[in-house]
């Protein structure tokens, strides 16, 4: 008469089971994130990912249903990714847009292909959506002193100054297209934030 397992085995069996099943799902996620850095969506084959990931394509399918699961999943965690390098303490907007600018150079290049396929792919498009939210929210935590007080429109026009003058593509056209340095970069931020702000400039305060 064969033993039952101890609730305690099964229990540990389980959660190593769990934990082999993340940690294959963030490889295949993480796989994703580099080939979307270098090639356009149509280019990432299934097979691509699962020999990076080092599965095999049934596998792949089986927990994410195909490349559009895999995106929606990978976003999810590049989102928390993208919150965390960009921390910083409250009130302390010098650090803020330091860790703004480092969060584009890190992963910039990422975004702007996704940008520029999100009308052909919908996941992608979520994908664009979704960091548009949450930078506008971003900012509206991070300059909520110079925001909260203004009426409702004064505070969305000088929200949408604040989104325009942070935006990737500011970044693209400086760093990229002219090809200027990060100190360029960086000084023209804070001029444009110091337009929104009329005239103010926060930073000179908390150096």
């Amino acid at each position: 008469m064969k033993t039952k397992p101890a609730p305690e085995k099964r229990a540990y069996r389980q959660g190593a089971r769990a934990e082999a099943s993340e940690a294959t799902a963030r490889r295949i996620m993480d796989s994703f994130l580099a080939r979307a850095a270098t090639q356009w969506f149509d280019e990432i084959t299934l097979e691509s990912l699962a020999q990076d990931a080092g599965v095999t394509v049934q596998t792949l399918i089986r927990r994410f249903g195909g490349k559009d699961g895999i995106v929606d999943a990978a976003s999810a965690g590049f989102g928390r990714d993208v919150l965390q390098r960009r921390e910083s303490p409250d009130g302390d907007i010098r650090k803020s847009i330091e860790a703004l600018l480092a969060d584009y150079e890190e992963a910039g290049a990422l975004v702007m292909r996704i940008l520029a396929q999100e009308d052909r792919y919908p996941s992608l498009k979520r994908v664009a959506d979704m960091g548009r939210v949450g930078h506008r929210a971003w900012l509206a935590d991070k300059f909520a002193p110079w925001l909260e007080p203004l009426p409702p429109k004064a505070r969305e026009a000088r929200l949408d100054a604040l989104v325009a003058a942070t935006d990737l593509y500011l970044w693209r056209l400086v760093r990229v297209d002219m090809g200027r340095d990060l100190s360029a970069y960086r000084k023209i931020v804070f001029q444009f934030i110091a337009g929104a702000l009329d005239g103010e400039k926060p930073w000179e305060k908390t150096k």
